[in-house]
């Protein structure tokens, strides 16, 4: 390197416009998520005593259709590998938050369901995760961006029907 080139600072990276844009919307988004993330959790943790993972457990069974889930099923809504949700799974049951029961069908499946307690911790969180996801979210954006947002998001996760946010089956439709 020339005496030039160092005083300019280090060298930029040769891209194309679109190359330089996308890093920069994804590194906005991975920003993003890892502050709203942190301080979900945190609130979640502090108020209900639940993880993010717990949280989204309970929101998916709680709009499962009867008679409740197979783990496979949750696996492809939740993310986390099988043997972490399984634990998951296994904890909230210990606390009186999910049942598991035999599959009528299938002798080997289980099926997974929330329980009323389940229900009431469920019920005492959502407000915190709203109030969270406002704060940080919602509120430093105006109504039309706010919408603009809910829009470009739901195209994405309508571009694979895996990442459903809405179906509890993980985006089966």
């Amino acid at each position: 390197m020339t005496d030039a080139h160092v005083a300019a600072g280090p060298e930029q990276v040769e891209t194309t416009g679109g190359e330089y844009a996308c890093a920069r919307a994804w590194a906005a988004l991975t920003a993003a998520h890892t502050r709203i993330a942190g301080q979900l959790s945190t609130a979640l943790a502090r108020a209900c005593d639940l993880s993010i993972n717990d949280f989204e457990i309970l929101l998916r069974l709680d709009h499962a259709p009867a008679p409740g889930l197979r783990l496979t099923e949750l696996n492809a809504a939740i993310p986390l590998t099988q043997p972490s949700l399984s634990r998951a799974v296994a904890r909230l049951g210990q606390r009186g938050w999910l049942s598991r029961a035999g599959a009528a069908d299938d002798r080997r499946g289980v099926l997974i369901t929330i329980t009323p307690a389940g229900r009431d911790v469920l019920r005492s969180a959502v407000p915190v995760h709203a109030q969270t996801i406002r704060e940080l979210l919602l509120d430093p954006l105006t109504p039309y961006e706010q919408d603009l947002l809910a829009r470009a998001l739901r195209r994405v996760a309508d571009a694979d029907p895996d990442l459903d946010p809405d179906d509890s089956r993980g985006g089966a439709r």
